[in-house]
């Protein structure tokens, strides 16, 4: 290999470390960033930037939102966007919300609104809704009046984004629950489903009066009944679920008190059978008792002889009284 290769190959190589060095020293020194920023009337320092890149933090998502803000005559420096930048914060949508605000002549300070872009909302889309009002639709709320029967009602609210009470706020989910609950109030206090139907719009003037905003991030402007339709008769269904389980407890009453005279009937049986038998028991012990007083001398002989002659005569009687065998069934006239 010649004197002349050796040359080459030198030449490539410090092409090479020329290259690496340049990319190396440009991560760390963004000049055209710089230029940028000074061509844009941002006065930054290069090892502003340099110190940038040794907190972690990229130099353009500060430089490019300081351009626009500056541009803007918003006034901010480049320790604000950084701090927020290291929070966790949005600069780039920070400063547009504060852009969007001074062209709508909204009040809107740099620590408020990154106040609100750390608590998570969108900054930008709440000064836009404070310009440009929100249309929130309801789900079907369904309430029942006085009379019974159900009413079906689906809302639209008007909202305006209240930049004060963004930070704590309460978000569209409660707007939502309190409209329901003033819809649910007012057809409630109907006399009449017709009430309600004739007059939609007293649930909008009722509902307006409860200052349902209060506490919330949004300004209510205007709430418009957008459908109204009658459900069920819930008053006849009650009445009819009333009826039947009526029914069912008086069934099951007169079946405790079947149950029970069933029970009565069947212990005054056993009651029955238990003095036939001792009456049996009884019965087996007279003859007995004659034999017991034949013997001991306390009847006669004559007295059992009139004892039999008694009971045969009320036997005979007792026959011709309640005659037996196909002769009863005789009638006058055969």
């Amino acid at each position: 290999m010649g004197s002349t290769d050796f040359v080459s190959v030198g030449y490539v190589v410090a092409a090479i470390v020329a290259v690496i060095v340049i990319a190396v020293f440009l991560s760390f020194f963004p000049i055209m960033l710089w230029i940028s920023a000074l061509a844009s009337g941002v006065r930054v320092g290069i090892f502003t930037l340099v110190g940038m890149r040794l907190r972690r933090v990229t130099p353009s998502r500060i430089v490019n939102p300081m351009i626009k803000a500056t541009k803007a005559g918003l006034g901010l420096s480049i320790n604000q966007l950084e701090s927020h930048y290291l929070a966790g914060g949005n600069v780039d949508r920070v400063v547009n919300a504060l852009i969007a605000a001074q062209r709508a002549n909204i009040e809107l300070e740099f620590t408020r609104a990154a106040a609100i872009d750390l608590a998570g909302r969108d900054v930008l889309l709440a000064v836009q809704m404070s310009v440009n009002p929100k249309v929130i639709e309801t789900p079907i709320v369904a309430a029942v009046a006085k009379d019974g029967i159900e009413v079906k009602v689906k809302a639209r609210v008007t909202v305006r984004a209240n930049i004060e009470r963004l930070v704590g706020g309460a978000g569209e989910e409660t707007i939502i629950a309190r409209v329901g609950e003033g819809i649910v109030t007012t057809v409630g206090s109907s006399r009449s489903h017709k009430d309600v139907l004739e007059n939609p719009d007293m649930i909008s003037r009722t509902v307006l009066g409860k200052g349902l905003d209060a506490g919330t991030a949004f300004e209510i402007l205007s709430i418009d009944i957008a459908d109204v339709d009658v459900g069920k008769n819930i008053g006849a269904n009650l009445q009819t679920e009333q009826a039947e389980a009526d029914k069912r407890i008086a069934q099951a009453k007169a079946e405790e008190r079947r149950a029970m005279a069933v029970a009565q009937e069947q212990e005054m049986k056993a009651r029955v059978v238990e003095m036939r038998a001792r009456v049996v028991e009884s019965e087996s012990q007279v003859p007995l008792a004659m034999a017991e007083a034949l013997r001991s001398g306390k009847i006669g002989v004559m007295d059992y002889m009139n004892l039999k002659n008694v009971e045969a005569d009320t036997q005979m009687r007792s026959s011709i009284a309640k005659p037996e065998g196909p002769a009863s069934d005789i009638k006058p006239n055969d």
